[in-house]
């Protein structure tokens, strides 16, 4: 059965492309049993432009403004113009990471098109950071305001040089969004720094309940200077395995997600803990499940007095609220609720990392909102669909003098402009529920999909649109990710032998109806 795109409104030019009003049909199947989105009439045979086989049932109507209605492929993938490119570029430095190259004045949406002419929907968003889709109108015309241009134009030193509407743009923006009992936030340019600053920032807080009432001492900052304590205190982070904070030199020191991010680079003796390793389906394995993370749990704890015996203090645990990079691994919120507890119990600072997970994708704008805590966090670290990096935490953990939490940048103003309009669109078009219900659609597809062709699909995986799976190997992942992307869908890769998804927040049940069609033809095929 195939399906029928009507468009029921007449083109007109926007400053983007085309807008139009477009109903999609799709027959029924299993990717949803949410009773408004069952299909009111039934589909008549026509073809998608894309002329694939259709498996999934109807998305409801939908009003499209900015996007494509489907993938368009002239060539493969990376295509002639590409590979021109990429040798260009590898006379200049390492390419061999590039998978191809873009054309982001033609993309729009939820659709990237390279500089060949493909249109692909793109379900990994330049690694979970596109918030709201490729070009969207609201940016475009916050770009086109007079009054803006200075913002984007004289970008400043913000640590001594910030502009008159610097903390009343803060809190438009980020401070509007601040996770529960964090009211202080610190911007950075990226994830890694901004992890970096908040393991300072713990170090310092931690140093300073030792040190209590009394002065920084001459020998302090006599050894400081030469990398040794008690100015260097031996500190640590306990991070667990698999996890993935940023590729700077402390952060390093925390992720453990592929050698290839770590070879070769010296690094710091921290304590890393073993992070759940969940069976699934979750009901079929609870007992096997609350065993795991019990033992993960116990070997935090194990850890922290084993490094104290050796004088090195656990000062703080960063945790992702879903390993991302390591391979999307979840834990219960009952494991997050009882790691919460052993920070205080110990006396550490407790860092959720929601670079990756912030934003919306789960359904909930910070992903350690799910957990139900009254104080989930000290410090929460946020980038990617934030559109600015940076830091939230308690004012316990703010810097006791200047120039301690510092560099040139601190972030960019033009991007909590940015931010404050993302989240006004996010708001407006009620996003975070939609990324909860496009996401159920999405997985519910998954797993009829892994029902049916399990020697390729298992445990399928996810929290709002925030979904993966994992494939038998290395070798049949990127053979996936490769075949799709000549189909016209973009995906990503994570741990071992996972498929992630990071689509926008703009992302609908009909963009996850037409993946889920188009894959199910890859796996009918695939050998």
């Amino acid at each position: 059965m195939r399906t029928e795109v009507v468009i029921d409104e007449a083109w007109e030019i926007s400053a983007l492309g085309f807008r139009y009003r477009c109903q999609v049909y799709y027959p029924s199947s299993v990717t949803s049993t949410d009773e408004e989105q069952q299909p009111s009439r039934k589909s008549e045979v026509s073809l998608l432009p894309t002329g694939h086989r259709c498996i999934s049932q109807a998305a409801a109507k939908i009003d499209v403004d900015f996007d494509y209605d489907g993938p368009l492929m002239k060539t493969e993938v990376p295509g002639p113009r590409s590979r021109e490119l990429m040798k260009q570029l590898n006379g200049i430095q390492n390419a061999e990471a590039v998978h191809f190259f873009c054309n982001y004045e033609e993309s729009r949406g939820n659709y990237l098109v390279d500089v060949d002419g493909n249109r692909m929907l793109d379900l990994y968003s330049q690694i979970s950071s596109i918030p709201i889709g490729y070009s969207h109108p609201s940016l475009i015309k916050l770009l086109q305001q007079p009054q803006n241009l200075s913002t984007f134009i004289n970008r400043p030193a913000l640590g001594i040089l910030p502009p008159e509407n610097f903390a009343e743009r803060l809190k438009e923006s980020l401070l509007s969004v601040a996770p529960k009992g964090l009211s202080q936030v610190v911007t950075m340019s990226c994830g890694s720094c901004s992890n970096e600053n908040a393991f300072k920032a713990i170090f310092m807080w931690y140093r300073n309940k030792e040190r209590g009432h009394n002065n920084v001492t001459k020998e302090e900052l006599e050894s400081c200077m030469i990398n040794q304590p008690p100015g260097c205190p031996d500190y640590a982070m306990l991070s667990f395995m698999g996890g993935f904070h940023g590729r700077t030199m402390g952060c390093l020191a925390t992720t453990h997600s592929k050698a290839i991010h770590k070879l070769d680079i010296p690094s710091l003796d921290w304590p890393i803990a073993p992070f759940p390793r969940l069976k699934y389906p979750l009901e079929d394995f609870v007992k096997e499940n609350q065993q795991e993370e019990a033992r993960c749990l116990e070997e935090v704890e194990d850890l922290i007095v084993k490094y104290r015996k050796k004088k090195k203090i656990v000062a703080g645990i960063i945790v992702e609220p879903i390993q991302s990079e390591g391979g999307d691994n979840h834990a219960s919120d009952d494991f997050f609720r009882k790691l919460r507890d052993i920070a205080r119990k110990h006396g550490c600072a407790f860092l959720v990392d929601e670079v990756q997970t912030g934003g919306g994708c789960t359904g909930k704008f910070w992903a350690h909102e799910h957990w139900g805590l009254d104080d989930p966090a000290d410090v929460v670290t946020f980038s990617k669909k934030m559109m600015t990096g940076g830091f939230f935490h308690k004012e316990e953990f703010r810097p006791n003098a200047p120039y301690r939490i510092f560099n040139t940048w601190l972030g960019d103003p033009s991007k909590n402009l940015m931010l404050a309009e993302v989240i006004k669109v996010i708001k407006r078009e009620d996003l975070l529920n939609n990324a909860t219900h496009a996401g159920k659609a999405l997985l519910t597809g998954l797993l009829d999909l892994q029902a049916r062709y399990p020697h390729l699909i298992s445990r399928a995986r996810g929290r709002g649109t925030f979904c993966s799976f994992d494939t038998p190997n290395d070798a049949t992942r990127n053979k996936l990710i490769t075949i799709a992307r000549n189909k016209g869908v973009v995906l990503g890769g994570c741990g071992d032998r996972s498929i992630r998804f990071r689509p926008t927040l703009i992302f609908k049940d009909h963009h996850a109806h037409l993946f889920l069609n188009i894959f199910s033809d890859i796996l009918a095929n695939f050998k």
